[in-house]
């Protein structure tokens, strides 16, 4: 799974990069102040890229766009609590790449609205032993930080979707998407069983393709030597909470935990 990641990009310097539209604005959503966000959890709005039509010249080719989304996916079809705010559901905040083309919130997705989410790297948790003296036998959850070794950005792969409220005219649409996981491969099976589905940019044009389905062979699991690039590494306990949030959650630490103890974590 990937329920935790962190991400320092600016959109501007990302579209430009990129050759993108920026469409987030002047629009920053940050605890750590700026664009930057170590501490990324779902229900965060987070940078994601598609590529679409312009709506007044629908002939026109697509272009990429760099827009900001709710991280949990919130499928076309739920209903409203209260005026322009959806039932607040399960959150999903991810989707099972082998599965999502058959799952009712994410087929329709999977056809039409796929996306890429720009990261610097996720964290996944490893139970080891206590290395800091702790009673005999004790494991503890340790930290680590999944990040290409050049310090390059990932892409991974994506589904969006477009919610709004029916009941209310022309109400605001509120956009959310979801990162696909897939069978973590390679070094990483020693963290955790499962990883985010990297999509090299090679396959771009095909996954963010708005007027076709993306080849199956897309959501296939990533080779070894796909992945060979990223390292994993372990971090301080700080990132157990949400409530930090800065660039020292990605200080490395020694050994399997550092010097304090992971304790429990909290997602939300």
């Amino acid at each position: 799974m990937c329920g935790r990641y962190a991400t320092t990009t600016n959109p501007g310097r990302l579209a430009v990069e990129l050759d993108a539209i920026d469409e987030t604005g002047s629009e920053k959503d940050s605890r750590a102040g700026g664009f930057e966000n170590y501490n990324v959890a779902p229900t965060n709005r987070v940078l994601t890229v598609v590529e679409r039509h312009d709506h007044d010249h629908p002939d026109d080719d697509p272009k990429l766009r760099i827009r900001r989304m709710r991280w949990g996916l919130i499928p076309t079809w739920t209903k409203a609590a209260e005026p322009g705010v959806p039932v607040k559901g399960k959150p999903l905040f991810n989707a099972r790449a082998d599965k999502a083309a058959t799952t009712p919130s994410f087929r329709d997705a999977v056809k039409y609205r796929r996306c890429l989410v720009p990261m610097d790297g996720w964290y996944e948790w490893l139970t080891e032993p206590d290395s800091i003296g702790g009673a005999k036998g004790k494991a503890v959850k340790h930290p680590y930080f999944m990040a290409n070794a050049d310090g390059s950005l990932l892409y991974m792969a994506g589904l969006w979707s477009v919610w709004r409220d029916r009941s209310v005219r022309d109400s605001e649409p509120l956009l959310s998407c979801t990162i696909l996981t897939t069978d973590a491969v390679g070094d990483l099976t020693r963290i955790h069983d499962r990883m985010p589905l990297p999509m090299p940019r090679e396959h771009w044009d095909a996954w963010l393709d708005p007027d076709h389905p993306a080849p199956a062979e897309l959501l296939a699991t990533p080779s070894v030597d796909e992945v060979a690039g990223i390292v994993a590494r372990p971090v301080p306990p700080l990132v157990n909470s949400v409530k930090n949030n800065g660039p020292e959650l990605l200080a490395e630490v020694s050994g399997g935990g550092g010097a304090e103890k992971a304790g429990q974590i909290s997602l939300l």
